[in-house]
């Protein structure tokens, strides 16, 4: 008679949660985009402005909630990682804005979302916590050409733009995905030691301190119109407070690769989102990308499921 083990018989619906929860977080991510576009194109405000306010209503949501939670004689040994991976957080979201700002948003976000699976899975490789194979090429080359395609637009190419500001808006770019990438080797050790509750509200309160040294040379503002202030409480209570937990949750259960890919559905629900709220076509290519995408995490999904289930029968 065959005899599995609960761990074993939890093994696949543990593992699917975890990247369910990873796609929800660059689900949220891919709304706060919409939102954030509204709030500089409508609004007038500042990446740094935006960024601040953002984790900023984050931290006291999340502070609100598990600041009772976290335990000091857990977090004394972590606070230089602590530090580090809140620090790495809110880079990576300030140049990647300040990137957009120089060059538009195609180079930046392409360099921004794809260039970290490449380099985790690296990184992973080197460790041998991955192993190069066939299947795993497969995801991997389907996700970053599938995102590829979301993102891509038939804009005016690179050409068109000052020589200069071309050169600093890629280094923003790059230097925002090796802050990702830094971000999620870190996070996952975090989300395990001091739980994952725990360990977003420590990152985001970290965040906003950083964000906060804006200050010293432009002026923060709390918006005065009732539109502006709900978007910026959208943007702290769900893409700061709820989507860092979902990410959390998933870091302590994926691996850095695997996360990595998840959040890449980020682009795919910012142009449908656009697509159907603001009436933007879109291509071919689009929707084959997008397809692409969702066939990566699906693959993902049976990979995570099955180097679980493995784990667990050794």
């Amino acid at each position: 008679m065959l005899n599995l083990s609960s761990s074993t018989l939890r093994a696949p619906s543990q593992a699917g949660l975890a990247l369910a929860a990873a796609c929800s977080a660059g689900f949220l991510w891919g709304t706060g985009a919409l939102v954030v576009n509204v709030l500089i194109v409508n609004y007038g405000f500042r990446p740094e402005n935006i960024s601040f306010w953002r984790f900023a209503v984050g931290a006291v949501v999340r502070l609100a909630i598990f600041g009772g939670r976290i335990a000091g004689a857990k977090l004394r040994p972590l606070l230089p990682t602590v530090l580090l991976a809140g620090t790495a957080m809110s880079g990576y979201v300030l140049c990647w804005f300040l990137g957009i700002e120089r060059i538009g948003a195609a180079i930046p976000t392409l360099i921004a979302l794809c260039l970290p699976p490449v380099l985790v899975t690296i990184v992973a490789l080197l460790r041998g916590q991955e192993r190069l194979d066939a299947p795993l090429l497969l995801v991997l080359s389907a996700a970053l050409i599938g995102t590829l395609l979301i993102v891509a637009r038939h804009e005016a190419g690179p050409a068109a733009l000052d020589s200069q500001a071309l050169i600093i808006g890629i280094a923003y770019s790059v230097g925002s995905a090796l802050l990702y990438a830094g971000f999620t080797l870190i996070s996952g050790r975090l989300s395990i030691e001091l739980g994952a509750g725990q360990a977003a509200t420590c990152l985001t309160v970290v965040a906003a301190l950083v964000m906060g040294l804006s200050t010293l040379y432009r002026p923060l503002h709390w918006p005065t119109g009732v539109p502006p202030q709900a978007w910026f409480l959208y943007l702290g209570v769900v893409t700061a407070a709820l989507a860092l937990l979902a990410f959390s949750w998933g870091a302590a259960r994926l691996s850095p690769m695997a996360l990595t890919v998840a959040t890449l559905i980020e682009p795919l629900t910012a142009v449908l989102l656009a697509a159907l709220l603001l009436g933007e076509h879109l291509s071919t290519g689009q929707w084959f990308g997008g397809a692409l995408l969702l066939l990566s995490i699906w693959g993902l999904s049976r990979r995570v499921a099955a180097k679980r289930s493995g784990a667990d029968r050794a």
